[in-house]
């Protein structure tokens, strides 16, 4: 069976995965993949690695589970070794209060090897621009790979985010931005992403069993077809469901690692031999059957 025919009938049966009893079969791929690919993420072909290293589990207020147990020091030795092990694109939040973190990871490794996305609240043009300057000075560097608008609910989430919005693109054009984009909280808002030309890369929340997801994953694959269709670029995150499913790694993994409308995917380890397990696990979760 051809690989594209394959996946549609696998994403067909997605809303009716069970973990219990996890089709391994259904999931099992041809190709091997592994962390450290090489994917050239959207319309402006970004490049960076399969896996990203998110910094915010349960981010919020200026922290993450990350920042609360390793501390600058010691999220900076977690990106040297994800780095060393070929891992290269680092994912961060004003929100999470990591680019302080991700700065000291810039100073153990070259800039221009290294993926970094952060995301923003602002709305307006001005609070844009200031996200702008504050986010480079606190990240240590000229400019931003990928830059998201963080945590849309509203279905008409263009509208209160117009200035932001064109001060991003502008800053694209300038090249302080790389490409940009969103991260959706809600079905509704994920749909007009999906149909929103302004829209390069989403982050979207994707996991077998539909945990802290917008909808059933039957629901949500759809609408990342879509967006592929567009020609968007499409990064997976809640793959251990907000680590509810921490202990059903394996299913996640295959799950995430079979979606041909997820190019790549963010997950937040809380130490190095953490990363180090999950980068094994990939390839072998790619292929099992």
């Amino acid at each position: 069976m051809k690989r594209r025919h394959f996946l549609s009938r696998t994403a067909a049966l997605a809303g009716g995965v069970s973990l219990h009893a996890f089709p391994y079969h259904l999931f099992a791929g041809s190709t091997k993949k592994w962390a450290t690919d090489r994917v050239r993420l959207g319309p402006m072909k970004v490049e960076l690695s399969r896996l990203a290293i998110g910094t915010g589990t349960n981010g919020v207020g200026g922290s993450s589970n990350q920042t609360r147990k390793m501390g600058i020091g010691g999220m900076g030795d977690l990106f040297k070794a994800a780095f060393d092990q070929g891992v290269t694109f680092w994912d961060s939040a004003d929100q999470y209060g990591t680019h302080p973190h991700l700065k000291e990871g810039l100073k153990r490794v070259p800039r221009e090897k290294v993926t970094i996305l952060s995301k923003t609240h602002a709305s307006t043009e001005k609070e844009m621009k200031a996200d702008l300057d504050r986010f480079r000075r606190e990240l240590g560097t000229d400019y931003l790979d990928i830059l998201l608008l963080h945590c849309m609910m509203d279905k008409d989430w263009p509208e209160r985010k117009k200035g932001a919005m064109e001060a991003i693109s502008e800053a694209r054009e300038k090249g302080i931005v790389r490409t940009h984009g969103v991260s959706c909280h809600t079905l509704d808002a994920l749909k007009t992403a999906a149909a929103h030309p302004w829209v390069q890369v989403d982050l979207a929340r994707i996991n077998p069993a539909g945990v802290a997801m917008d909808a059933d994953p039957k629901t949500v694959v759809g609408v990342l077809r879509q967006m592929k269709a567009a020609g968007k670029g499409i990064i997976g995150m809640k793959i251990f469901g907000a680590g509810k499913l921490r202990h059903k790694t394996d299913e996640c993994l295959q799950y995430a690692l079979a979606l041909d409308c997820v190019d790549c995917f963010t997950i937040g380890p809380e130490s190095i031999a953490e990363l180090t397990e999950l980068t094994k696990k990939i390839p072998a979760a790619s292929m099992r059957g």
